[in-house]
């Protein structure tokens, strides 16, 4: 798996971060998503994908690859 954002649409609701912490952060000046890691454990995917799904602008795209 591996994991882009788009700042540009992020509202900064922060569903992402209390969703999966280890994988998403806000930015203490604007609020907006930053990316602790690109590539989420395994354990942590199913929550990386609910993240994802939970995003109300769209931010965040999950890639499954086996690279």
């Amino acid at each position: 798996m591996h994991v882009t954002i788009d700042q540009d649409r992020c509202c900064g609701a922060g569903q992402c971060v209390l969703t999966a912490p280890t994988v998403f952060d806000q930015g203490d000046d604007d609020g907006l998503v930053r990316l602790r890691t690109d590539r989420p454990e395994p354990a942590v995917q199913s929550d990386v994908r609910l993240a994802a799904a939970l995003c109300p602008g769209g931010a965040i795209t999950v890639h499954d690859s086996n690279t």
